[in-house]
């Protein structure tokens, strides 16, 4: 699409105060009636890449007006000082809006906007009516006093920055045409200058008009107020040399209906008024940068405080990345039925406050899980169940076999005249086909259908009490090196993970051996104890349960093996554990936990391999991760219904040549109570 066929908006507004302001704000949301999606013609970027041309077109005439000695704008000093935060803000925004994502906002229906995105016109209409003096106080102030006629969907406010920040460009844009007229204005005054009363000759000139940019002859229509101001300017200091010329100039204004005082006047409010302006433009861009707009988001977004509502009281205790999945869910939903998101976290609310079920007075209960097909309902739609995905999904693999089958089968009896050999080879061939259409619609599926993330609460903070957990290496150990090695391991994950209730625990098996003891045990249970008592007097805390333990196991005899051996080597290891942490029995060695501080106390266990690592704070989102509602396991007849007993995250290789990049764990969960 040609760039002349877009349309731009620039707004053109007085300074409001915030009562003002507020009042403005609802009256405009009243008027606001909307569309679907805005129109592509109104594109901003097009006008963005012209504006962000103009302006550095500005600050070129200005930097060469510097070298050459003519005094530049007041508003050009800011310009000078900050063009790069203006070229990096263009760049920001040409990443994150394209035309889809643009056409996606809801439009304006009806008035001399119509066809702009809605969010784009607030954000024009903000900054025009403050001076481009944005902060988070001002944007609560009307964000908040618009959504009391009308309300914004998410994508919206989630997106204000960027509009905001084209609308500040365009402001910039303006002043920068008023600096560049009023720049060329001062060059040709210094080119008079030059030929009338320093009657310098042509060739020695140094302000000689170039063609490009200045064409015309020089008359009084075109005597603006910079060419005035300046030339008054610049004459004065010539004395009584001037006076003649002082003289013509004042008639030529006359002729205007002004005086040249008045002129001076003018001009000079201009560019204070200019100067303040971009001041506040550029001081806005960097407010912009330095606002939170979680924080702003989660206040003024009106599903937000709908989702706060939850019954559960869980809502608000999730991290942001769980609470942005809700959210998104909600769009989701809203953009394929058409209906609005605050009518659906509506919905949702009111389907928790019908049931006295803990899991279902959840609002994810209906947003992300097994409530989701009972909440569509209530929205009139339909959706697919799991078990219609399920036999779609069963369905199409037999039924493709099949059909494969028969093909194959009638182009081995065109081949062969052979309706045995036919139908032998269909039957044969069955199995092997339905296997690679298995693996076909798997990796389609595995291409289109997005992941789901497991919610997680907030412990960023603090474990809580319910939830003490222990993180344990069940590895062998020979040596004392070994054990130096590990607990400096313990010791890291600690740093990295750093929180009341959670402890670290070196589970050390023995090795097999003909021998139920061997020599280094004893070197290596007293290392063990010594490092474990090292690290609790350096990492003193007012908790009773030690944070760094250590257990050594006994071997036994193993008939098959014809040795003795830790009892089913690491699996073995963790159910003794976990069998000791519920009960208090044990078969160690030697164990440093002191199970009457840890009675009935540990809720989980992080499993870790010896080569592998915890990193920064992925423990406390692990355990976010099982405290979560929605994941709490159902056991029934001893099987796990529904939530999760054991998860393991994604698994990341580090290789040598990756040594500065972070990692996943390997990580195995399991609830012990």
């Amino acid at each position: 699409m040609n760039k002349n066929q877009y349309k731009y908006l620039n707004i053109k507004g007085a300074i409001l105060d915030n009562y003002q302001l507020q009042k403005y704000m609802e009256k405009i949301a009243t008027n606001h009636d909307l569309n679907k999606e805005s129109s592509i013609f109104t594109y901003p970027i097009p006008r963005l890449k012209e504006n962000y041309n103009y302006i550095k077109k500005t600050y070129d005439l200005l930097n060469k007006h510097m070298k050459i000695g003519i005094e530049e704008h007041p508003a050009g000093e800011w310009l000078l000082d900050n063009f790069y935060i203006i070229e990096e803000t263009v760049k920001t925004i040409e990443n994150n809006i394209d035309i889809k994502k643009y056409k996606s906002f809801s439009g304006l229906q009806n008035g001399m906007y119509k066809g702009y995105a809605r969010i784009y016109v607030l954000a024009s209409e903000i900054v025009a009516y403050t001076d481009n003096k944005i902060t988070d106080e001002i944007l609560k102030l009307v964000i908040t006093s618009y959504q009391k006629r009308k309300t914004l969907a998410m994508a919206e406010i989630w997106n204000l920055w960027i509009f905001l920040e084209i609308a500040i460009i365009e402001n910039i844009r303006n002043i920068c045409e008023r600096i560049y007229s009023g720049q060329l204005q001062k060059y040709k005054v210094e080119n008079i200058i030059e030929r009338l009363l320093e009657k310098k000759d042509k060739s020695n000139q140094n302000f000689k008009l170039e063609k490009k940019l200045y064409k015309e002859k020089i008359s009084y229509k075109e005597m603006k107020y910079p060419f005035i101001e300046h030339m008054s300017y610049r004459l004065k200091k010539y004395g009584k040399k001037a006076i003649p010329y002082l003289e013509i100039l004042e008639e030529e204004v006359s002729k205007m209906g002004i005086s040249t005082s008045e002129c001076i006047e003018k001009e000079h409010y201009d560019m204070a008024i200019s100067k303040v302006s971009m001041g506040n433009s550029i001081t806005s861009l960097k407010e912009i940068l330095r606002i939170n707009f979680l924080n702003l988001f989660e206040e003024i977004n009106g599903v937000e405080s709908v989702l706060k509502k939850d019954p559960a009281n869980i809502y608000s205790k999730m991290d942001y990345k769980t609470k942005e999945y809700y959210r998104n869910k909600i769009k989701e939903i809203s953009e394929k039925t058409k209906i609005s998101e605050i009518y659906i976290a509506n919905k949702a609310l009111n389907l928790c406050l019908k049931n006295n079920e803990e899991v279902k007075k959840h609002i994810g209960y209906y947003l992300i899980s097994d409530g989701y097909a009972e909440l569509m309902n209530s929205l009139q739609i339909k959706v697919k169940t799991p078990k219609n995905k399920s036999s779609i999904y069963i369905n199409s693999i037999w039924v493709l076999s099949i059909i494969f089958s028969i093909i194959i089968s009638l182009y081995t009896y065109y081949k062969t005249k052979k309706i045995y050999l036919a139908i032998i080879t269909g039957i044969l061939l069955y199995m092997p086909i339905s296997e690679i259409i298995i693996q076909i619609i798997n990796y389609i599926l595995n291409k289109v259908v997005k992941p789901k993330i497991l919610p997680k609460m907030d412990f960023i903070n603090g474990i809580p009490n319910e939830y003490k957990t222990m993180v344990v290496i069940p590895t062998i150990v020979n040596n004392k090196e070994k054990v130096k090695e590990l607990f400096k391991k313990l010791e890291v994950y600690y740093m990295a993970n750093k929180s009341s209730n959670i402890y670290f625990t070196l589970l050390g098996d023995c090795t097999q051996s003909k021998n139920e003891l061997e020599k280094f045990d004893e070197e290596v249970i007293e290392q063990g104890i010594k490092e474990c008592n090292k690290l609790n007097e350096k990492y003193k805390s007012n908790d009773k349960i030690k944070l760094f333990n250590f257990i050594y196991r006994k071997r036994i005899w193993n008939d098959k093996e014809e040795s003795f051996l830790g009892w089913e080597r690491k699996r073995g290891l963790l159910m003794q554990f976990n069998k000791f942490l519920l009960t208090g029995e044990e078969n160690f060695r030697t164990n440093t936990i002191e199970y009457n501080l840890l009675k009935n106390k540990i809720k989980y266990v992080i499993t870790l391999d010896s080569d592998t690592n915890l990193i920064l704070e992925s423990g406390l989102e692990l355990i976010g991760t099982m405290a979560h509602i929605l994941n709490k396991p159902v056991v029934e007849n001893g099987i796990v219904t529904k939530g999760h007993a054991i998860i393991q995250p994604r698994v990341r290789n580090r290789f040598k040549s990756q040594q500065k990049k972070f990692t996943y764990p390997n990580l195995c969960w399991t609830t012990v109570e």
